[in-house]
């Protein structure tokens, strides 16, 4: 199931950088950052300098979600993971961490994303990032998504596959327990389709409303 690779969908790849705020009273809901606090936990991204392309008819992020909130996490507690992969989140957390004016994609934005770029056992090469991902695996990056391998955590177990493997979060839920995500891998283009209990860690991509 991990080394599944789903297909994503992606359109004209301009990339921007914005300032936002994220989470806390602004609309986007999570708890409130303080950028400035040097325990952010790597936090740089919550409030300045995100990444965004639009692709298709979507806007996404262009990198990984860095924002400390309440049931996120970094690689064994380094910052500068974090910086270079963004933050682990629990369902939960993910369901509230992106900023106004964004949200969790659903499961139907991720297949609209793979479906644009037209062949899901292709798609995750063209969403990888041209470095960071083991084993000779990086990625042709043709629509400036720049997907990076945060790797995975369990409830209460350390993240693994970090450099290896990209996990994100979709806003549908399987059931009470479980919710449906996207992941990519260095030994393969696919991006595939999956579903875990929501106490997982995975990254979060946010697209704009």
């Amino acid at each position: 199931m991990f080394k599944s690779i789903f297909k994503t969908v992606v359109v004209s790849s301009v990339a921007a950088v914005f300032s936002i705020g994220c989470g806390g009273d602004d609309g986007g809901g999570g708890n409130p950052v303080d950028p400035n606090n040097p325990n952010n936990g790597g936090g740089s991204n919550c409030s300045a300098n995100f990444r965004k392309v639009v692709i298709g008819t979507q806007t996404w992020m262009a990198e990984n979600l860095n924002c400390n909130v309440s049931g996120s996490q970094c690689y064994l507690g380094n910052a500068d993971s974090c910086t270079k992969y963004g933050r682990l989140y629990d369902w939960d957390a993910a369901m509230k961490v992106c900023p106004s004016g964004w949200h969790l994609p659903s499961d139907d934005e991720w297949g609209t994303l793979v479906n644009y770029i037209g062949d899901s056992s292709t798609a995750g090469k063209k969403l990888k990032a041209t470095s960071g991902w083991g084993s000779y695996g990086n990625g042709t990056d043709e629509y400036g998504f720049s997907a990076l391998p945060g790797g995975f955590g369990f409830s209460g177990s350390p993240i693994a596959r970090v450099g290896s493997y990209g996990y994100w979060w979709s806003a549908t839920e399987v059931d009470v327990g479980r919710a449906w995500g996207r992941d990519m891998g260095h030994d393969s283009e696919y991006v595939g389709r999956f579903n875990v209990y929501k106490t997982n860690v995975y990254s979060v991509r946010c697209v704009a409303d």
